[in-house]
């Protein structure tokens, strides 16, 4: 198979404590998604989940990787590892199979997965995902990615609905600043490496050592020294 022939789109997400991938082939009617959460109280598992769960996401989609046209990645923003394991993982990939690669911003793509769902209802979506230090990071319909105390939401986040990890951890100071949040163990609370597949397929590719995380703020080991 060919690059031109090869419609997939597979993706990868480690911005947050998921370790996700997905393929979405329209044309084969592929639309698979392999999510790995950590054990509870420990660490992600990116380093040694993302590559198996883009091969368990080919296999479950019933592909392979001559079945991928293009490769999408969430650039976060996330934790300062977390982003470097995913965006290595496919610039090497991208590499290696000779394909596109797409950045995916990890805020918008749970703002869209949310807005889909959501359909109808009217509401605008507010993404936040925990930037630790107690601090979010936030984004979503109009909103350029920023870094904040949830206190500091204010008028953003009113009538807005909350969705992320970060909107789980801080609900209580969301929902005073007048967000809506789902409840904690709703799916639209998880990054969706889906909604990466839709949102790369028609945007530009970037080569791949052009694809940087977003980091939004400097990492702790920049701010410590």
């Amino acid at each position: 198979m060919t690059v031109g022939s090869a419609t997939g789109v597979l993706a990868l997400d480690t911005s947050t404590a998921l370790t996700v991938a997905a393929l979405w082939d329209a044309a084969r009617g592929v639309d698979a998604e392999v999510a790995v959460d950590p054990p509870a109280g420990g660490r992600p598992l990116h380093a040694q989940a993302l590559l198996e769960a883009a091969v368990a996401t080919l296999a479950e989609g019933g592909g392979s990787w001559e079945q991928v046209g293009r490769i999408a990645v969430g650039i976060g923003p996330g934790t300062f590892t977390g982003l470097r394991i995913g965006i290595a993982a496919a610039q090497g990939l991208a590499r290696a199979l000779g394909r596109p690669l797409v950045p995916v911003s990890s805020l918008a793509s749970l703002a869209a997965s949310a807005t889909a769902a959501e359909a109808g209802a009217g509401r605008f979506v507010l993404a936040v995902i925990d930037a630790r230090r107690g601090e979010i990071f936030v984004g979503g319909d109009g909103l350029v990615p920023s870094v904040l105390a949830p206190e500091d939401l204010a008028e953003r986040a009113r009538d807005r609905l909350a969705v992320g990890d970060g909107a789980v951890r801080f609900r209580a100071a969301l929902e005073a600043a007048g967000a809506v949040v789902p409840a904690d163990d709703s799916v639209l609370h998880r990054v969706s490496a889906r909604m990466h597949c839709r949102l790369a397929l028609n945007a530009p590719p970037v080569a791949p050592e052009r694809v940087l995380p977003c980091y939004v703020r400097l990492p702790d080991a920049e701010v410590a020294r």
